[in-house]
Parts: C-alpha cells; structure tokens; sequence
C-alpha cells in the first residue's frame, strides 16, 4: 500500500498550484480512457475480475473529480471567515475517497457471490488481456507524474489519488492474468478469486486512505520525526535556555507549529523579541509552509517536563 504520510516539501510555493492542478487533471483523462476500454472489455468477455476493474477505474475518475475540486478550495487564500485557510478541503476529500473505495469493495463482493451461484465461463480473454496491458502502461505513468508531484508538494489529495491508482495497477495486473487463466484452463473460480482479491486490497486502500485524512482533520500532531526536529533548531538556538508546549498541527500544504521559548528573566524585551524572530526564522527555513507561533517565558513554566 502507498505511504500516505506527509513528505517533505521541496518546490516554490508558485509551482506548487500548477503541478496538483497537472496532476489532478492528469488521472481524470487516464480515469476516462480506462473506464471506455475497460466497459467494452467487460461486454465482450463478461468478466468479473474485469468488471472489478471497470469499478475501480470508475472510482478513480470520481476520486479524481473530488480531487479535483478539493485542490481547487485548498489552495484558496485564506479569508476573514477561514483565517487559517482552506487547506483542510484535501482531507475532507481522502475521507470520501475513502468511502467510495469502500462502498465500491462490498459491492464487488456482492458482484462474487452472485456469480459464484451463478457461474460462466470468460469469453474472449485476449480482449480482456490486452485491455489489462494498456490499462497497466497508462497507470504506471500516471504513477510516476503523481509520484513527482507528491514528492514537490506534499499533497494529501494527490497522495490519496495516487494510492488509488497504485490499486488499480495492482489491480489491471491482477485481472489480465487472472483472465487468461481462467480462459486457459477453463475455471471460472480463478476470475472470482481474482475479483476477491481486488476487493480486499481496495478495502485495505479505504482503510489507510481513510485513517490518514481522519487524523489530519483531528489536528493530529506532526511525525514524532519532524517534532524532534523541530525541538533541535530551537534548542541549538544561542539564548535559548530550554523549550516546552509544543504543539502542531497540519492542514493542505501548511503546517502549524506553536512553542514556549524559555529566555533568561533578566534579558530586555527587544532582546527576547530578536531571539524569537530567529527561532522563527530558522524554523521555517526546515518547514518552509509553516506558520510559526512562538511564546516567550522567563522562567520554564511547563507543566510536563521540558521539551515534552
């Protein structure tokens, strides 16, 4: 399954924009290819594994279209109504990707059931074969373009958009061989167990993509890797005696990092001020979409041990 964590961001805020609007526009055009071929090739060979296929490529291009307009609302200035902006459209979108990859899993199941009952055999596997092949070339590169734009922007949309097409690869490989098998040595049971498969990989796709937008949308601290950092650039800091209260958040792109800087009581207020405006400094110079907030003490105050 496809990491769904944050990466670190390493394009300009100007190229951000353009390569998630690229990328979303990139897998609803593959998405329409692939569910054109995939509806003919179903028709022809009454397949169900290709059907699972066909319902997988057809959720993409709806993942794809929430995408879509969730990047088009992430990416919206902030306002006097939504003053920290409106990055968490992104995972309100991986939360009803996640649904529709679900709901799309059961209905597969139901699909296997009935045609375990109701069994015939595959008909015309090349067609299917061939659709598979294709299917599998233009995701592959879809995956490399989403690829490349997650690791310059960080994207939770595009991150969870490329999690779906990493199934359906999965899945396009899957359900060319399992056709040809099931052609070749005449047994239905392999085109079923095939779509089985599909249908749990596309439940455990739900389940990840799912958690991570969950945990964004509760305002789910940073990676403990990050975190750690962030404590190291404070405290490496001149003037800094220690630090405790840190919080963080993330949201779309930015990330939101707040902290107790504990000074020497005696240094003058302009002083502490150059202090903290550095502290600030240095960490956005690590986490170049963060909002940095910084709260300074004479004395460690914190109620846990420092640095907690």
């Amino acid at each position: 399954m496809v990491d769904t964590n944050p990466v670190p961001l390493t394009s300009t805020p100007a190229d951000t924009p353009r390569l998630m609007r690229w990328a979303s526009i990139a897998s609803m055009s593959v998405a329409s290819v692939l569910i054109a071929a995939k509806t003919g090739a179903w028709l022809i060979t009454d397949s169900v594994s290709m059907l699972s296929s066909l319902i997988d490529s057809a959720l993409d291009l709806v993942s794809s279209l929430i995408t879509f307009i969730a990047i088009r609302m992430a990416l919206t200035p902030a306002d006097a109504d939504h003053r920290f902006g409106h990055g968490k459209a992104e995972a309100l979108a991986g939360v009803a990707q996640a649904g529709f990859i679900a709901a799309s899993a059961g209905g597969l199941l139901l699909t296997v059931a009935d045609r375990f009952l109701h069994p015939r055999p595959v008909q015309q596997e090349m067609v299917g074969a061939v659709v598979s092949a294709v299917a599998i070339v233009l995701t592959f590169g879809l995956m490399l373009f989403q690829g490349h734009v997650v690791r310059r922007t960080g994207s939770l949309a595009i991150t969870a958009d490329r999690a779906h097409y990493t199934t359906d690869f999965v899945t396009n490989i899957a359900v060319g061989i399992g056709i040809w098998a099931s052609s070749r040595f005449a047994e239905p049971m392999i085109d079923l167990a095939v779509a089985v498969g599909v249908a749990l990989y596309l439940g455990s796709g739900a389940w990840h993509i799912g958690r991570h937008a969950i945990d964004v949308l509760m305002d789910r601290e940073l990676p403990n890797e990050d975190r750690g950092r962030i404590l190291e650039i404070v405290r490496r800091h001149p003037g800094v005696r220690s630090v405790h209260d840190l919080r963080t958040r993330s949201s779309g792109l930015h990330q939101f990092i707040q902290l107790h800087l504990v000074l020497h009581p005696t240094m003058s207020l302009g002083r502490a001020h150059v202090i903290s405006d550095s502290v600030e400094s240095t960490i956005r110079e690590a986490f170049p979409q963060a909002e940095v907030i910084v709260h300074i003490d004479p004395w460690d105050d914190a109620p846990t041990p420092a640095g907690s």
